[in-house]
């Protein structure tokens, strides 16, 4: 039996320590060159080359909680400090490539959804609709004192904000324009039909939007949404809202639960299971024998910093790694906690549901469980069973860039073409048609379309 396609998403960030510890000293990485549009460059003719299907940036607007009592090891470690702002990558990386998505991630803290809405319209429709936004809720406490907060919200309470954020950039991409508002129309002298553009006067106790959104329709509407959080909350937004969910499970049994339990959800949201698409994080490491991939992963350990992956993963979940002994129990510190509660939750779930996981395990799981060692075929075993935990595709996450992203493109992808999971020719077209095969727009069961036609007059006198 024939599988399905294998969807191929390349991992990074504008900065120089993303998830990739300690190697940014490395001569064979480009990494803190990442200030310069070159190396991202290079890297999007690897990815289109390689028949990746999209590339997606993450992104953060604040420092990690913590590490050792202060924000020094952060600055030491390079740890997404200095970083810079995705969204102005890609209108170059568009340029450069013919069919590779681009997806960003932005926060419903860092930009108000009428300029944010007004963005990505544009981003579409210059890329020809191939763009994604990865929606988060920013977990960092000094990502909220950077935008007028005293300090974070809860954990569900970021996630009703969410909740109302798309709301309205759904009635702005979704509603505010109809089909056949954009005339062109030369002869005649109208460019628009005033008729079929709408207002749609949001209001609420954080945001006043009257619009109309000044962008008519990219050929998506709506980007391609994407979700990375896989707490309940997490999971419950993303079977309303998602296309896209990136998870980082330890194990294809941990993923299958996770993808399992979302997909449920989404059919109680009226969704279809197959709306959604998700992709596992993971590293490879692939030589021309499984002895040569052991010694360069031998070689890029040797570069690995501890510090790094600790006041990471510390300032995500929110408790202060810092100073302690390794085994000491890492579950029973999270408890209560308001950071990023899904990296502990799949711990757990990687451990089989012991709740006695230690600091040790933790920075093995996050350096080890995630990650595939061998010669080619053997990495595509691997993938495979991932495959078949319910995984569509992969979030491939660098050790060297673009190092790991063209020993993928070189050794791995042959072999996936070779099996049917990746096809010889690119997949044209959107994004959202790229990896759905369903068209450019969003299907009906999504819950921002019920804003289509909705501030028509007819429709706003009967509602």
């Amino acid at each position: 039996m024939s599988r399905p396609r294998l969807l191929l998403n390349a991992f990074t960030m504008n900065t120089v320590t993303h998830v990739s510890y300690g190697t940014w000293r490395r001569e064979d990485t480009r990494q803190t060159e990442f200030h310069t549009l070159a190396p991202w460059l290079e890297l999007v003719g690897i990815l289109e080359r390689g028949g990746f299907d999209s590339v997606f940036f993450a992104d953060v607007v604040g420092l990690y909680d913590d590490f050792d009592g202060g924000w020094d090891t952060h600055v030491i470690e390079g740890l997404q400090i200095p970083n810079h702002d995705p969204s102005a990558l890609v209108s170059a990386l568009a340029a450069a490539t013919e069919h590779l998505g681009i997806v960003i991630t932005s926060s419903v803290l860092q930009d108000h959804p009428f300029s944010f809405a007004r963005k990505i319209s544009t981003l579409d429709h210059l890329s020809g609709g191939r763009i994604g936004w990865n929606v988060v809720t920013s977990a960092l406490r000094n990502s909220a004192r950077n935008f007028d907060l005293p300090d974070r919200v809860d954990h569900d309470g970021r996630y009703e904000w969410a909740e109302e954020y798309t709301e309205v950039v759904y009635k702005l991409w979704e509603g505010s324009w109809d089909d056949g508002a954009l005339l062109r129309d030369r002869t005649r002298g109208v460019h628009a039909d005033p008729a079929k553009i709408h207002k749609i006067d949001h209001r609420s106790a954080r945001y006043s939007v009257e619009g109309p959104h000044l962008s008519a329709p990219s050929p998506q509407r709506t980007p391609v949404l994407f979700q990375a959080g896989t707490s309940a909350a997490g999971r419950a937004f993303a079977a309303r809202h998602a296309e896209g969910v990136f998870i980082n499970q330890g194990s294809p049994s941990a993923a299958r639960e996770v993808v399992d339990d979302t997909r449920n959800r989404a059919l109680a949201e009226g969704r279809a299971r197959d709306d959604i698409k998700f992709f596992q994080g993971l590293t490879v490491i692939v030589g021309s024998t499984e002895e040569e991939a052991r010694r360069k992963a031998a070689d890029l350990d040797s570069s690995f910093s501890v510090d790094g992956l600790l006041a990471h993963r510390s300032g995500g979940i929110g408790v202060d790694l810092g100073g302690l002994p390794t085994d000491t129990p890492i579950g029973k510190l999270a408890e209560g906690v308001q950071g990023t509660r899904s990296s502990i939750e799949g711990l757990i779930r990687a451990a089989g549901g012991r709740t006695d996981v230690t600091i040790a395990d933790f920075i093995r799981h996050k350096q080890e469980a995630t990650r595939i060692v061998g010669a080619p075929e053997q990495v595509v075993d691997e993938l495979e069973r991932w495959q078949d935990a319910g995984v569509d595709g992969i979030n491939l996450q660098y050790l060297l860039t673009p190092g790991s992203f063209s020993d993928f493109a070189d050794h791995v992808v042959p072999e996936l073409r070779a099996r049917g999971l990746v096809p010889h020719e690119p997949v044209t077209g959107t994004l959202r048609d790229k990896l759905t095969g369903k068209g450019d727009q969003l299907p009906d069961s999504h819950p921002a379309r019920r804003w289509r036609g909705a501030f028509t007059p007819t429709a706003t006198k009967s509602g």
